[in-house]
């Protein structure tokens, strides 16, 4: 959970204490309604059990997710799964946690930026994370599914516009004891967790974090970008003519 402080930021607590966030609810509808009739949940029946369903999984996530090695040098329909695999999860536990950080942070994030420019924002830099990825990985054949790549970049636009912003977290160096920390502590040290997980993962099936890296980034620097105070130069004024006093 999620609260603002107060000082400065007061009036902009009030703004989004309870914010309607169409987009974000509608975002996380549309990802498990896919998620629960696509063959990765194992609740429709069409897709068969067993060894039936293990394969038409592979083919499923093959089709609507990006396969790197096909992306740069495939059909035209390969260069759209960026888009498509932003819908796409690969099992309940990668569902469950991408919504739920999607709808702790999105609905304040969507509430500052206005409904048009978060669903642009989410599926551009959705988008990058996922490109980005597949350039440095551009020999792979495994399948990248999943809104992380989006979603970490809603955390970097909410480490920017609400870096006081109280989040209730669970540390595993605090036996998962759920503490109250500013957002500016927490985000920072998911991103480094990223970063370091990163470097040790490997080329094959897994979490892609680079993609998490790169989300994160694209989503820290569009919101500095486009919400950073503006640089205000007050012109002297015009010197009087002779003989007139300046105001």
């Amino acid at each position: 959970m999620i609260s603002e402080t107060s000082g400065p930021v007061g009036a902009l607590s009030r703004a989004v204490r309870r914010p309607t966030a169409p987009v974000t609810y509608g975002l996380i509808a549309l990802c498990c309604l896919i998620f629960l009739t696509g063959p990765a949940s194992g609740l429709n029946p069409v897709y068969g059990s067993g060894d039936e369903l293990l394969a038409a999984q592979r083919v499923y996530f093959r089709h609507w997710g990006v396969v790197p090695a096909e992306l740069f040098h495939g059909s035209a329909r390969a260069a759209l799964t960026p888009a498509t695999a932003l819908f796409v999860h690969g099992s309940w536990v990668h569902l469950l946690g991408n919504m739920l950080f999607l709808f702790v942070f999105g609905a304040m994030t969507e509430e500052r930026m206005g409904r048009v420019r978060f669903t642009l924002f989410y599926i551009g830099c959705g988008c990058l994370a996922l490109l980005g990825y597949a350039a440095a990985n551009a020999s792979s054949e495994q399948s990248l599914v999943g809104a992380s790549g989006a979603i970490s970049a809603v955390l970097g636009a909410f480490l920017y516009l609400f870096p006081r912003a109280r989040v209730t977290s669970l540390l595993p160096f605090l036996f998962f004891l759920p503490v109250r920390l500013p957002a500016w502590v927490v985000l920072p040290f998911w991103a480094a967790l990223q970063w370091l997980a990163a470097g040790r993962a490997g080329s094959g099936p897994g979490v892609a974090y680079l993609a998490h890296l790169m989300g994160f980034g694209a989503g820290l620097a569009y919101a500095w970008a486009r919400f950073r105070p503006a640089t205000r130069v007050k012109a002297a004024p015009a010197p009087a003519p002779e003989g007139e006093k300046q105001p």
